[in-house]
């Protein structure tokens, strides 16, 4: 059997958990074939996602700023949605799911050529398949509401055009680089290593290097040597893996790609744009929490789909998912109402709402990797920090992120991605009890467990979080100088006193 350290090297952590990972086109063996009822759990989840972010998330976020704004805010959200999932399709997708080198893929599939209604992608149990155009689909909605998620930091004074110039840049060489880093992964059939699979590995590692490893795997005398083969052929399959993922980050929905990736983007929108026309001065407080409200609950709705999705089956694990969902938004949502009551001497229902978007954060990259009780902690933990956030550190750094997504995204994925790292643990008790990785290359069972390490995973949750700070602060400061210098940020100040609505749209949100 091959050590826990060699697989760890060879596999990056990798299992049948790791939401996301694009298996697309992954070869199939003989018996593989599309599962039905996985691939009508899959096209629910994207339409689930889709609601999410048109009107969930627009309404969300229309609630929240003042009524002059509303209808800016509502077009942001349907316009970057739509033109992203045009972006996606013509280039996205290929450059986040096809094989490149460890931070991005090619343009193979560029206008999606080679996706057809009959070509595959792979879930995460072997020989277990759904269509492509079905992954490629439920990949899209991710690609869409993420850029949207940053429009709440910049809302009230960015300009239409400069929005729209930024979102696409962001999206380019954060986005794609991120999410090809952390789910580009060979897929589950491939770390077979068997002469009845041959056709398989050949696809995997080429006819040459096929034809040699299954000669040395027969070779092998003992335990050990066969350990060193398998080794040594995982190595070959990783070479074009996600950087990332081989560095054994666990992110089952989007804690890092999704929401750190976001939020931080927010917060260097805020400090670049500065603060709104009269703020401290004039009363900015949410126009229709009604809205709001409305608008969260979509949200926790659509969160499903994205989060139970994002194991790309229907079954007992999908379910845990649902569970943990569940159970991280109202943790936070009781956390974050109990501090602001005891800090703040109420509890608002503006808090309310923000607690249960802070705990669907968190539990974003955990969902499929704890159990129900550390799920209830994690969600406790983003209420909190989440509120500290949003209160004192943007109180105390001075800068004006109108909608919190760094406080709430940003500060909340951080938390998630790091507490995944602790409660993944299979060796937790029961309720506590973490999912562990897969070791896709034991050869007694597919579901063996690889044992676990506190340092390997939290420092491999670690550097999943500082490349994603890294990544979207860069690109979304060169971002932001672009469309100063071309189009301009903001708008001027009339405009902005005027409202967004009217200046830059021509109507009004309520007559």
């Amino acid at each position: 059997m091959i050590s826990t350290p060699i697989l760890r090297k060879a596999l990056g952590l990798a299992g049948p958990l790791l939401a996301l990972s694009l298996l697309s086109a992954a070869p199939a063996a003989a018996a593989a074939s599309i599962n039905k009822g996985d691939t009508a759990w899959m096209l629910t989840a994207t339409c689930l996602v889709v609601f999410m972010t048109v009107p969930g998330l627009a309404l969300f976020y229309a609630g929240m700023v003042r009524s002059k704004n509303a209808l800016s805010v509502l077009m942001q959200v349907f316009v970057a949605f739509s033109m992203l999932a045009i972006l996606w399709v013509l280039f996205g997708y290929s450059l986040a799911f096809t094989n490149g080198n460890g931070f991005i893929g090619s343009f193979d599939k560029a206008f999606m050529s080679g996706v057809t209604i009959s070509t595959m992608a792979a879930t995460f149990s072997k020989e277990t398949y759904i269509p492509e155009l079905t992954y490629l689909g439920f990949q899209l909605t991710f690609a869409a509401i993420t850029p949207a998620l940053i429009v709440g930091a910049f809302a009230e004074r960015m300009k239409f055009s400069a929005v729209l110039i930024f979102l696409a840049i962001w999206f380019t060489f954060s986005y794609l680089p991120m999410a090809h880093m952390v789910w580009w992964w060979a897929g589950p059939d491939c770390y077979t290593l068997a002469a009845e699979a041959i056709d398989t590995v050949k696809a995997c590692v080429g006819d040459a290097a096929a034809t040699d490893f299954l000669a040395k795997l027969a070779a092998a005398t003992d335990d050990a040597a066969k350990a060193t083969v398998l080794a040594d052929y995982a190595s070959a399959v990783n070479a074009a893996n996600g950087y990332l993922f081989n560095k054994g980050a666990l992110d089952f929905a989007g804690g890092s790609v999704v929401h750190i990736n976001a939020g931080v983007a927010g917060l260097v929108c805020a400090l670049m744009l500065g603060k709104r026309v009269g703020l401290g001065k004039e009363v900015m407080a949410p126009h229709n929490l009604t809205i709001t409200g409305v608008g969260t609950g979509m949200l926790l709705l659509g969160w499903f789909g994205f989060n139970a999705g994002s194991n790309l089956e229907a079954n007992g694990l999908t379910a845990l998912v649902v569970l943990n969902t569940i159970l991280g938004a109202t943790a936070a949502t009781l956390s974050w109402s109990f501090c602001e009551w005891l800090t703040r001497g109420h509890a608002s229902f503006l808090g309310a709402a923000s607690g249960m978007v802070a705990g669907l954060v968190a539990i974003t990259p955990a969902c499929g990797w704890v159990g129900p009780m550390s799920a209830i902690v994690i969600g406790a933990a983003a209420g909190a920090v989440c509120l500290w956030a949003v209160v004192w550190l943007k109180a105390r750094l001075g800068y004006d992120d109108a909608l919190d997504v760094f406080g709430v995204h940003g500060i909340g994925g951080i938390l998630g991605a790091l507490l995944t790292g602790i409660f993944v643990n299979p060796n937790w008790a029961a309720g506590w009890q973490g999912m562990g990785v897969t070791d896709y290359l034991a050869t007694d069972t597919s579901t063996k467990i690889a044992e676990y390490s506190l340092g390997f995973q939290f420092n491999a949750q670690l550097t999943g979080v500082i490349v994603a700070v890294v990544l979207s602060a860069v690109v979304s400061a060169i971002a932001l100088v672009i469309c100063k210098f071309t189009v301009g940020l903001r708008v001027d100040e009339p405009s902005e006193r005027e409202g967004l609505d009217l200046s830059s749209h021509g109507e009004r949100a309520y007559s």
